[in-house]
């Protein structure tokens, strides 16, 4: 049987990435160790295509949207000769005994994706939304480049390699 997960991240790392642009992590720490594990994937992926990032912490996975919309609202990301080509958001929101997990969960998710559409930037998601400690620290893989901080990073990367392959066309 093929394991579905390992046909995605094959897909996923045939697929152009940019290169030598400069992103955002917007990260929440309020899991020190599982956002450890998730930025240091990111920072491995964002080495091996060149990149640098710039960090912000927030305190929680609501927070991170709102961090997106300032640096939009500063000017700082969302179009041509901005300083950020794209973000990558990390964070951890695991179950509770309240519906609280299910407040936080969809609206940090939401509003990040609204205000990627809403302002064209690419966005990649590590934003973990889990039900136990275990299954966040599973994926974030220990901090190796597959882990969903990772992922996110690819994610972002592919999604500005495709927005400047756009800009290119229309010139």
């Amino acid at each position: 049987m093929v394991d579905r997960s390992e046909v995605e991240r094959t897909a996923a790392a045939t697929l152009p990435l940019a290169r030598g642009v400069r992103v955002l992590i917007i990260e929440s720490p309020y899991y020190a160790e599982i956002n450890g594990h998730l930025l240091a994937s990111t920072l491995a992926v964002l080495a091996d295509n060149g990149c640098d990032a710039d960090r912000v912490s927030v305190a929680g996975a609501l927070e991170i949207p709102q961090a997106l919309a300032a640096a939009v609202s500063a000017g700082a990301i969302g179009g041509e000769g901005k300083r950020y080509a794209g973000a990558i958001a990390l964070g951890c929101v695991v179950r509770g005994e309240t519906s609280h997990y299910d407040i936080v969960c969809n609206n940090a998710n939401h509003w990040l994706m609204e205000t990627a559409i809403r302002h064209s930037i690419p966005v990649g998601n590590a934003i973990l939304t889990v039900d136990t400690r275990e299954q966040a620290l599973a994926r974030a893989a220990g901090g190796q480049p597959s882990g969903k901080g990772g992922d996110a990073a690819r994610a972002c990367l592919g999604l500005i390699a495709l927005k400047q392959g756009f800009a290119g066309a229309s010139a």
